[in-house]
Parts: C-alpha cells; structure tokens; sequence
C-alpha cells in the first residue's frame, strides 16, 4: 500500500498541469493534522463538491472543530476533485485522500458525507470509487469504513441507500461523536461480520438509518406498498437526533480554517440561531431544523472575537434562517458594531428577514457590509403569502429599502420563487413589478436607480414539507414564465434571474424519488455524470438519456401529484412534527387555493 509520503510526492508531482493545485494539498491555516497511531479512530468529513464550496460551509467547520477537540479522535477532509484532477488520479493510478494526512480514503475507520445539494449525488460515487472503496454498502467487509451521510438530503436517503451504510438524521453535533464511539467500539471487540455490526449500531439508537436493512415493496402501480424490515432488532421509524444540551453550550469553531485559495465566502461564519420561528410551507429547513435554538449575545461576540483573532479575516457573517428574527438583534448588532468597528471588521447579515422591525434595521445597521442587501420576499402578492404562510408587508419591504438606499446600500437582492401551487400570471407580475418598484425608490432616494436583482428559483417540492405531495411545474410551463417577466421588466437597472431548468428538474427526481432512481444515479455516473451543480461539467441530457434506458418514468417522479394517503419514499424517516401536521398544513393549503381561485 502506497504510504503517505509517497502519496502526496505522488501528487505533488500531478499538481503543474492541475487548475488550481493549492486546493489539493491542505496544509492550511487552523487545519488540524494529528500523528498516525497516536489516535483511537480516524474519520474523512467528505463534501460531495468542489473545494471552494465545501470549505465555505459552515456545517463542515463546525463538525471538523468538535470532532477534533477530543483527543481520541482525528477527522479530516476531503472534497471531489474538479474533473482534471479526477482524471489525473485515475491515469496515475492514486487514490482521492484526506487533506490532512494524504491518507487514501478507504483507510480511514468512518466517511461522513454531507448532503447538502441533491445534484451533488454522483459526487458521492467519484469520491468512493477514486478512494478504493466499494460502490455498494453490501459489497464492504469490517475492513472497509463505515459510510454515513447526513444533512438536507438525507431527509430522503433512498435515493443514494445502496451506497450509503448509515444516515444519520438530524443534529451533527452530538450524532457523530456518539456514532464514531459506537463504530470504534465494534470493531475493537471484533467477532462480528459488517452487518451484524451494523445492526447493532443502528439498532442502539432512533436516528440511525440503515438501509440494508429495509425492503421497500411495490403496488402494481408503481406507488410504495411498504418499507419492510429486515431484521426485528432495527427502528421501525426513523427520528430525528436533537442537541439534548443547551445550545450555548454547543461550542463554534473559533478556529476556522483558513483557506489558501479564494472561497465564495471568505469570512468569519457565526450561527447565532438554529431554526426559525416562521412556518412557510414550502421551506424544508424551517422543519427539520426545529426546535427552535439560540445563542447568547455575549456568547456569539466572544466566539467571534476568537475567530478574528485566530484568522484575521475582516468580516463576520452572522447566519441563521431569519436573522432579523433573532429574539437579540437589536442588542446582539449594537454589541457587534461596538467591539468590530474599532477594529476595522465588517459584519453582514445574509439572511434577512421582512417583518414590523425591518424598515428600522438600515439605521440600527451602521457598520454594517452596505454593498449589498439580500432579501427573501419569495412571493409578491398578499393571497399568495397566505397561500404559502410567509406573512410579510409590502409596505414594510419597500420602506425598508428605501432607508437602506438611504444609509447607503448600493443594491438588492430578491429571491423568489415560481412553478408554486396555485400561481397565476399576476403572481409573475407582481415579481417583475416589486423589483423595478424598488429601483425606483433607488432613485427617488439617491439620484440615480440601483442595481436590483431577482433571482427566480424554480419551485421542487420537498420531503417533510406540506408541498411534499404536490409535483413541480414542467419545464414548457417555467421556461415560459421566465421568459415573460424577462420581457415584461422594462428598467435596466433590474435583472431577472432564472435558475437553470434542468438543473431543477434533476433536482425534483433526485428530490423525490425512491430507491429505483439509485440505478440511474449509479449508470449515469457510469456514463460521465459529474459535477453536475456546474454548468459547465452538467450533462442533462445524459441524465434523461439514462432514465429512459433503465425504463424509468422521470416525469412521474418529478411532476406528479401525489394523493394524501399515498405512502411517500420518506415516510420511515419521521421528522419533528410528523406527518399528521404535514396532511393538516396541506390539506388547509388547498382551501387557500380555493378562496384564490374563486376571488379571480
């Protein structure tokens, strides 16, 4: 087996003919590299996308910082390599390795992949086949290490379940240090196959899932009958792992790694709140997410004020799904502003949300990063809002913005969201008619207009949400749709966005299908499906290419809607409130569309 040495003068000697080669190497500012042996168990954080994109995730930082922290433990990192890179692996005979250690991958005791982006999937499949390790969980023995997958995406694990050992639904944070433990413990006692292992771990707690041990079983139809245990000793249901302690006592990585390549985020990130007091129904995080969580002030300035110190980045982003809905904003921006703006720091807000208090926040914000502000208004119509439970003003939108021109802001950016159930062609309107109106107020404030963007997500509806049922809008419907209001926005100072329709759509199947989609995830990675969250690197037509030849109905997974009682892939997987509240929040949504329809 080739050492580590050896592996990265490998590599070294690859890196002249690779773009970019500083992302393969690590060495990093923070990075944390413990000596081979003098550990209990060794684990590979794996991001199924490129480097700049993973090391700006948060969630990464946060597990890496706490996983570390205990002696007995060294976690890594590993990410997909861009496709030159992969190929010169592949010619060169080497194995994808974790960054710290140039350790190959398949000697590593776990592999933790975060799911974060369903078109991410086949990344998955790169970076245990460049690792050495088998595509198939059936295929690994007790030597091979334990796979799990956790994050957004495995609220629906059925789609990647024949590649996937364990998903782990819920909280990280407590989750991983309990399954690294449990794993370590198994394999030093010894004695057991790799399934009996599995069972035991899995069958010791209620947010582990391992698919091997669940048969889902068909109606003539095609719909899901049952999801069939194997075994007696596993879950039934799947729950969700939940921070048992208080969320202060959580610690945030103060020691962020420092990237040696630019990152779209190069910045302090701070999660001031898990959660969110709101509950649209289309937001998958607002549900999975619960309940909800919050930091204290001074704890969130302090881990700041250690992340400044311990990497001298000048900006610091607070995150959170609704920042502004923090129970302490007002207190927690006067505290920032007092301890940062001496020091020259920045600090944005990415997430904002419109409510009573937010035409006051461009004042209260000085000091704040002005060259942009981003809002998620979703919507443009009041019976729309209701339609979807986002009850927000207007009003209070455009006075807000009006004062952020004011103090200074240089542009806006709006998200929306089309293709949602019931939408009209004056919902279209309204998106087109709310951006230039707030160009207007640019230029009513400031002389000239400001640079507003809409940015237009193609609605896909999501598991464990009240919109689970319902089926996205065809690709002829949302071409359409964003080819109106493109012709119908008259200011130059405004932009409509569209997300890419493909993209969306290999979004929906991947979003929603069952375990038969793992055939076609798996052949069209077979084909060349890679990276295909770049426009550059995606192949769409690859993707329906493969569908068709394994006979399987993408349309009837992505566009259908399904009837209440109809046994969804996910069920098994029962997140927080369950999926009576679900049927509830759905079933008081058609009556809303109802009371639409009979107003026009």
């Amino acid at each position: 087996m080739t050492s580590n040495l050896a592996l990265r003068q490998a590599v070294e000697r690859l890196l002249p003919r690779i773009q970019m080669p500083a992302q393969y190497l690590g060495g990093e500012l923070n990075s944390v590299t413990k000596p081979s042996g003098s550990v209990r168990g060794r684990m590979a954080l794996a991001f199924p996308d490129t480097y700049t994109l993973g090391t700006s995730h948060h969630g990464l930082q946060v597990l890496y910082s706490i996983v570390n922290r205990d002696p007995q433990w060294a976690c890594e990192r590993v990410f997909t390599p861009w496709i030159d890179f992969e190929q010169a692996l592949r010619q060169a005979r080497l194995p994808l390795y974790g960054l710290e250690s140039f350790t190959p991958l398949v000697e590593y005791d776990l592999i933790g992949f975060s799911l974060q982006y369903e078109v991410c999937y086949s990344n998955v499949l790169t970076m245990l086949d460049l690792g050495g390790i088998p595509l198939h969980a059936v295929d690994r023995t007790v030597e091979h290490p334990l796979v799990i997958a956790g994050g957004p995406g495995a609220q629906n694990p059925e789609v990647l379940a024949p590649f996937v050992d364990v998903f782990v639904i819920g909280d990280g944070e407590e989750s991983l240090p309990w399954i690294l433990d449990k794993w370590m413990t198994l394999k030093e006692k010894g004695g057991k196959s790799r399934e009996e292992m599995l069972a035991e771990l899995v069958g010791s707690t209620t947010w582990a899932y391992a698919p091997r041990f669940y048969e889902p079983e068909y109606h003539e139809d095609g719909t899901l009958a049952a999801m069939n245990r194997t075994r007696s000793d596993v879950p039934r249901e799947i729950m969700a792992c939940t921070i048992s302690r208080d969320f202060d006592d959580i610690p945030l990585p103060t020691h962020p790694i420092v990237s040696f390549v630019q990152t779209p985020h190069d910045r302090i990130a701070i999660e001031i709140m898990r959660g969110c007091p709101w509950q649209c129904r289309f937001c998958q995080s607002t549900v999975i997410k619960r309940p909800l969580r919050v930091r204290s002030v001074e704890t969130i300035v302090q881990a700041a004020l250690q992340a400044y110190r311990n990497t001298g980045y000048s900006e610091i982003s607070l995150l959170s799904l609704s920042s502004s809905d923090y129970p302490h904003f007002y207190e927690l921006v006067a505290r920032m502003r007092e301890v940062f703006e001496p020091l020259g720091v920045s600090v944005s807000l990415p997430s904002l949300r419109v409510n009573d208090h937010f035409p006051a926040l461009p004042k209260l914000m000085k000091g704040i990063r002005k060259s942009g502000m981003t809002l998620a208004p979703e919507v443009a119509r009041d019976d729309m809002r209701t339609q979807i439970r986002k009850p927000i003003k207007n009003s209070d939108l455009y006075e807000g913005c009006r004062n952020a021109f004011a103090e200074g802001w240089q542009k806006i950016k709006l998200y929306f969201l089309i293709g949602l159930p019931g939408e009209r062609r004056v919902d279209l309107d309204g998106i087109v008619d709310m951006a230039e109106n707030i160009a207007r107020i640019s230029k009513e404030v400031t002389g000239r207009y400001k640079d507003v963007t809409a940015s237009v997500s193609n609605f896909v509806p999501k598991p464990h949400t009240p919109y689970q049922w319902n089926g996205m809008q065809t690709r002829e419907y949302l071409r359409e749709a964003g080819e109106y209001m493109r012709r119908r926005c008259k200011l130059k100072a405004v932009k409509i966005k569209q997300h890419d329709l493909e993209t969306s759509m290999l979004e929906g199947l991947l979003t929603r299908g069952d375990r038969r989609v793992a055939a076609v995830v798996e052949e069209a990675w077979r084909r060349g499906a890679r990276l295909d969250g770049w426009r550059e690197c995606f192949q769409p037509r690859l993707w329906w290419e493969t569908c068709r030849d394994l006979g399987l109905n993408a349309e009837e997974y992505i566009h259908r809607y399904r009837p209440v009682n109809e046994l969804l892939p996910w069920d098994h997987v029962n997140v927080k409130k369950g999926r009576e509240y679900l049927e509830k929040e759905q079933n008081r949504s058609l009556l809303q569309l109802q009371v639409m329809a009979h107003a026009e």
